[in-house]
């Protein structure tokens, strides 16, 4: 994801000493009491994974859940400001009534299906150890996000609208059984994100149809038997043909960056080398990790400690643990770092207007490593990207003796 995974950022010396939870987590204001996707209020504590300073009391409105007719007042968007000044190429497009969810085709509802407001709160300090039931419940809610996103990957093509993505992942997670996490959650109005050329992270699906050469992350959470599985990929529309030279590197780069940190992973390490490590690599490249926005852990709450910084931290953080669960996904601009909020409160684009790609898993820290929770299984698709990467040539399930043993099985061969 899901997630889901944004604002103001807070000192390092503050985002090290005092880590919160958090999809791509903000690091900003409040949007709880929103009424509508397109008000122009501000966003809420760790919201998709951000941080913010006050909660407005939430309004509620019947959010994506049962036939509550009500739901449709989230898609009422205000009228854009004409002023309002977008940092590239992309506008937003016209999107379609919140998809409902019927409680009787799923086998648990996250607390805020209904109004939009998380209830249960992880702690925003002590990571929790994962039981063997929980990780028994993780396996399955992220091989359930595995599914959902090779399904939602393979409709990236030309002609393609997010919004029929959203479509596809909203009747692929009932299917499982599975609620589609983003849905509703802090009013969100769809059941996953399309971040598509300079959007970071959190896009809106719309009626805009996909054209050759976009690059388009898909990111998805689902929230199955009380446990939520999210990850996230990035797509070419049309194929590496489509897709030019430069595009392609802030693809590789991103990919590359991403996997050397999950192998980093292993109890007794402390969690600053993630970011250091990302961000040794992409600047020495030319590219810059997104700082607003940061991993989380994750289990029955969507997202808690820790917080998952993808840029250099210059002081310990809390030390990984056998048990451990949480996302690794950095946001890599071509650009600047910086993040340009739209008014619908949610996309987040660059600054400047130029491509950002990211990759997630939900990842678990095992005795002798990590194993990807969210990692491809027999019947997804090999991308070029991973076949090409210096550091797991073929697809990546971690580094554990067990996570090792079945990207074997696959057919790849893993470094």
């Amino acid at each position: 994801m899901m997630p889901f995974a944004f604002a103001i950022l807070a000192l390092l010396a503050a985002l090290a000493a005092a880590p919160t939870s958090g999809a791509a987590a903000f690091i900003g204001p409040s949007n709880a009491g929103r009424r509508a996707v397109g008000d122009v209020t501000r966003l809420p504590p760790l919201m998709m994974n951000k941080r913010a300073s006050k909660r407005r009391p939430a309004k509620k409105s019947g959010g994506g859940f049962g036939k509550k007719p009500r739901v449709t007042s989230m898609n009422i968007k205000k009228r854009a400001k004409p002023d309002f000044v977008y940092a590239g190429s992309l506008r937003p497009h016209e999107q379609s009534p919140t998809r409902l969810v019927n409680p009787d085709d799923i086998l648990s509802l996250p607390d805020y299906a209904i109004d939009g407001v998380p209830k249960r709160k992880g702690s925003s300090a002590e990571i929790e150890v994962k039981t063997e039931e929980d990780i028994v419940k993780m396996r399955r809610a992220g091989r359930a996000a595995r599914e959902v996103l090779d399904i939602a990957g393979r409709l990236a093509a030309p002609g393609v609208t997010t919004d029929a993505i959203d479509a596809a992942v909203h009747a692929a997670s009932i299917e499982r059984g599975a609620y589609p996490s983003p849905l509703n959650y802090r009013n969100f109005p769809k059941s996953c994100c399309t971040s598509v050329n300079e959007v970071i992270c959190h896009g809106i699906p719309d009626s805009r149809p996909l054209q050759e050469g976009d690059i388009v992350n898909i990111d998805i959470t689902v929230y199955l038997d009380g446990y939520h599985g999210d990850c996230s990929e990035m797509f070419v529309v049309g194929g590496r043909e489509s897709l030019d030279e430069a595009g392609q590197r802030l693809i590789q780069t991103t990919y590359d960056c991403w996997v050397q940190s999950m192998q980093l992973v292993r109890p007794e390490t402390n969690y600053n080398v993630i970011g250091n490590s990302i961000q040794e690599y992409v600047h020495e490249r030319g590219y810059s990790t997104v700082r607003s926005f940061c991993g989380h852990g994750i289990g029955q709450v969507f997202h808690t400690a820790p917080n998952i910084f993808h840029y250099k931290i210059n002081q310990p953080l809390d030390v990984m643990k056998a048990g451990h669960v949480f996302t690794i996904e950095p946001m890599i601009c071509e650009g600047d770092n910086h993040p340009h909020m739209w008014q619908d409160d949610w996309t987040a684009t660059t600054v400047d207007g130029k491509r950002s790609a990211q990759f997630e898993h939900t990842l678990l820290v095992t005795d002798d490593g990590v194993e990807a929770l969210t990692g491809k299984i027999e019947s997804s698709p090999v991308q070029w990207w991973e076949e090409e990467s210096q550091f797991s040539k073929g697809v990546f399930l971690g580094t554990s003796a067990d996570a090792v043993a079945r990207a074997k099985e696959l057919g790849n061969l893993v470094k």
